[in-house]
């Protein structure tokens, strides 16, 4: 069975001796993407997540998410909350991005990988 194709890039950059490498990865996530190309997305995310250092940067469509309290009204948002919590990755971005809603994100799974943004 083929995969579900995602709209994602994702790059491996080399570090220098002993500090290990980066992967950075770059997503869009269409608002009306359905549960099977979500979870090909998921199991992407959770594969770079394995990675010492992870930077993951995108749009991902999910306006419902309150990030302050980490909780969402539709199940595709709370089931891109669990990938993010199961892959303990952290949410950089702190302001609205789009009409209220944070839809742009950054996710890291090292705190200081990420400055001012």
């Amino acid at each position: 069975m083929d995969e579900e194709p995602t709209e994602s890039l994702w790059v491996r950059i080399k570090g220098r001796a002993g500090a290990g490498d980066i992967i950075a990865g770059v997503c869009y996530r269409p608002p009306d993407q359905g549960d099977q190309a979500d979870e090909a997305l998921y199991r992407q995310i959770g594969a770079a997540s394995c990675s010492q250092a992870l930077v993951l940067m995108g749009d991902f469509n999910h306006p419902d998410i309150c990030w302050r309290d980490n909780a969402a009204e539709r199940k595709q948002s709370r089931k891109f909350l669990e990938c993010v919590d199961d892959n303990f990755l952290l949410q950089v971005i702190e302001e609205p991005t789009r009409r209220g809603a944070m839809l742009d994100l950054i996710l890291t799974n090292k705190e200081d990988l990420v400055g001012d943004v």
